[in-house]
């Protein structure tokens, strides 16, 4: 299963980008044997100021057909390390091909395309820069890998 990452935003050079560039490797090669991956980075860039309905459409563009697609939202659902990792796992076994996990811009993500997304995962009740939020999936991407993969990465 091919995994997505649709955000609002152009991530520059730092170290937000270094831990993503660290993270989606490890996730790569961890879960190619699990059936889960290449993981990549979409970025699209709401460059006419259309807010949060302008980045909504762009997003809906870049999402690949037939995706199961997940929005990081504080409202979604608040998953442990091992539930994520089974959910993704269940998704696979449905046989997706892909999954898209979508990051909104500064203002979050519309509420259209909120009502459209398969699921909402939240990294806890507080709101997170999104372009942290990346980083953060982008690890428990990796941790998600090495539960499956029964690696002692992840420790409870």
């Amino acid at each position: 299963m091919r995994v997505h990452i649709v955000a609002v935003g152009r991530l520059r050079a730092g170290p937000q980008k270094d831990l993503i560039d660290d993270y989606l490797p490890r996730f790569d090669r961890t879960g190619r044997g699990l059936g889960l991956g290449p993981a990549r980075v979409i970025e699209v860039d709401d460059r006419k100021g259309g807010g949060m309905a302008g980045e909504a459409d762009l997003i809906r563009r870049a999402l690949p057909g037939g995706a199961v697609i997940v929005a990081m939202d504080e409202r979604g659902r608040v998953e442990s390390s091992p539930d994520f990792a089974q959910r993704l796992a269940e998704w696979r076994d449905a046989g997706h091909g892909d999954l898209a996990l979508i990051i909104g811009g500064a203002d979050g993500i519309d509420s259209s395309l909120r009502a459209d997304a398969d699921f909402a995962l939240s990294f806890g009740k507080m709101v997170w820069p999104h372009m942290l939020v990346r980083v953060m999936l982008a690890e428990q991407l990796y941790r998600a890998a090495s539960i499956l993969a029964g690696a002692p990465y992840h420790r409870n």
